[in-house]
């Protein structure tokens, strides 16, 4: 059974001038984040990786090359991101053929429209996927602010009651909503992990109880994140505040309003700590401007981040 507890960051895809997937750098970036003691798997075709943006064949060679990095020493995880249950499932069918690990199931936007008040769409959205593929499962849990949110009792059933689920993403970005879905899953008869995605308080969630951390921020913090995740395992409070005052700062920074552009800065904090060579995003992202980049450099330098 793959194990889907610890630090599993979710990498940044860089491109080239004219947009094409730049695999060098993609190889570089991955191959970084993987070789940090303490990364226990890796996301891919996820936010981070702008997946909304990747043709199937492109999310299939981006997949290939994680794969090929990883080489079976973590689980690799490969994001569904669609919003048809069929094409949704197709997705999860090919992952599976390609020789992905476990699967990160995001909402359909279809729900954006109300299926809050009706909860059998989103079970039914998840069966249909893990009608298709053996593969683990992640629940994607947006904020509860969004219309793609999922309110507990939802996640409850779609946990328990769909094998393939044994974990949820946990991004309710609620303290009170995030309580309430660790305690309701705690209380399940099959286990299920908790990986919080709280990037902006995530020492908050993790004191609550979490069985890991996948987050894209993880693609420019990695190590800071586990140092976090091992101190508040070791419940080291002191420890893993001051690892967190590193944090915080670069977690404002990134995940700033407008929050759409959360990923795009990231790759431009890895540009400047000669990560990357260069910080891409396809539209209908626009590079961020002067301000916004002096700001991530001033950030970044002050929190000591590890230059490439």
């Amino acid at each position: 059974m793959v194990s889907l507890r610890g630090v599993i960051p979710a990498h940044l895809l860089p491109f080239t001038a004219d947009l094409e997937i730049d695999e060098p750098q993609l190889r570089r970036h991955v191959r970084a984040l993987l070789d940090v003691d303490g990364v226990t798997g890796i996301t891919t075709n996820a936010h981070a990786s702008e997946v909304a943006t990747l043709t199937a064949d492109e999310q299939r060679r981006v997949l290939d090359i994680v794969l090929d990095e990883a080489a079976g020493t973590v689980p690799v995880i490969s994001g569904v991101y669609q919003d048809g249950s069929a094409k949704a499932a197709r997705i999860a069918a090919d992952a599976e053929a390609a020789g992905a690990d476990a699967l990160l199931v995001f909402p359909s936007v279809v729900f954006d429209g109300g299926s809050q008040l009706r909860p059998e769409m989103a079970f039914a959205h998840y069966a249909a996927i893990a009608d298709a593929t053996s593969l683990p499962m992640i629940a994607f849990l947006y904020p509860s602010t969004s219309g793609l949110r999922l309110g507990t009792d939802a996640v409850v059933r779609i946990c328990s009651d769909i094998d393939n689920v044994v974990a949820v993403k946990e991004w309710s970005n609620d303290i009170v909503a995030y309580e309430r879905n660790l305690r309701a899953l705690r209380s399940l008869a099959k286990p299920v992990s908790v990986l919080s995605s709280f990037s902006r308080s995530l020492l908050a969630s993790l004191v609550l109880g979490a069985d890991g951390v996948l987050s894209g921020h993880g693609s420019l913090v990695v190590d800071l994140h586990v140092e976090l995740w091992r101190a508040v395992e070791k419940q080291d409070l002191a420890e893993a505040r001051r690892i967190w005052e590193r944090i915080r700062p670069v977690a404002e920074v990134c995940y700033d309003d407008p929050f759409l552009d959360g990923h795009n800065r990231m790759k431009v904090a890895l540009a400047e700590l000669g990560r990357i060579d260069q910080a891409h995003v396809r539209p209908p992202l626009q590079p961020v401007g002067a301000f916004e980049r002096s700001r991530i450099r001033s950030v970044v330098e002050r929190a000591g981040l590890p230059r490439g």
